[in-house]
Formats: C-alpha cells, structure tokens, sequence
C-alpha cells in the first residue's frame, strides 16, 4: 500500500465572504431581519467553506454553535457573512462565521459569530479524510486554540447528554 501524505490547505484557501442586500421578504414581523434567513444564510456560507477546503461538495453540518442575536438588521442594509476553517481534525472542519450588519455610514456592526461542525463524507455518505489545516497567523493559531477548546466542550456537552 502506498504511503501517501496528507495534503495540506491554508486557511485563505477557503475563506469565504456573502454580501446580502436585506429586502423585504427577508423580514419579520417587526421588521428586523428573520432569525431562520440568517440562519440559513450561515449555514450555506459554513457549506462554502467546507467543500472549498475539502475538496468536495458533499458536506454535512453536523453541529451550530452560538447563535446568538447581537445586532438588528434592517430593510436597505447590508449583510456581511465571513466564513473560514478555524479547525480539522480527520473528517471533520470547524468553520466560523462572522456576520456583520453594514450600515449607509460605511461602518459594520457584529451581528452574530457561528461556529459550524461539518463533516465531509464519500458517495456512501460515510465520513471522509480532509486536507489538514496549515495556520500561518498568530489570530489563525489563537482561534485553532479555541477551537480546540470548542472541540472539548462538545465532547463533554455530548457526553453528559447537555
């Protein structure tokens, strides 16, 4: 059997970024963006990011992570969704997103951070080795860390039925 080495893929080799112009359909009843839109939103973005970094586009989301409503977002405004990997382990990437409201004065507002498990899995739909993940910034190596943390605290939240 031949040896062969994993390959390797950098961060900005599957960074991502969305821009949505925020219409009416994309509303809710107070006229604040949809919780479900953005969700949606994210969760195609942390897609993205995934098959760009595995190399196929048969990906799954496995687990979400903080979800939480920081900023409104209005009719007329930008969305701004920043996705990239942060972790891989053998199958599996953590992706970020980074969601920001970007006003008429020019200025972005954080709007909502996710953190995405996804797996990458073969026509059988069974798990598939990644491209491991080379961090070339002290920021990318600081959110390895934390996703390593992360990691830890959904085994143990898996665990203990949390």
């Amino acid at each position: 059997m031949e040896n062969k080495e994993r390959p390797m893929k950098k961060v900005e080799d599957s960074r991502t970024e969305q821009v949505h112009l925020i219409m009416r359909p994309h509303l809710n009843a107070g006229g604040r963006l949809f919780g479900g839109m953005l969700m949606q939103w994210v969760d195609e973005v942390a897609g993205v990011v995934a098959m760009r970094h595995a190399g196929t586009n048969r990906v799954t989301t496995a687990a979400i992570d903080n979800l939480q409503f920081k900023e409104p977002t209005y009719e007329g405004e930008l969305l701004v969704l920043i996705g990239y990997v942060t972790y891989v382990g053998n199958s599996s990437m953590e992706v970020e997103i980074d969601s920001y409201v970007e006003r008429s004065d020019g200025m972005r507002y954080s709007v909502n951070r996710a953190f995405f498990v996804m797996v990458a899995v073969d026509e059988k739909e069974r798990p598939m080795t990644v491209p491991g993940l080379i961090l070339t910034t002290e920021a990318e190596r600081a959110r390895y860390e934390a996703a390593v943390l992360r990691k830890s605290m959904r085994l143990n939240r898996t665990k203990t039925g949390f």
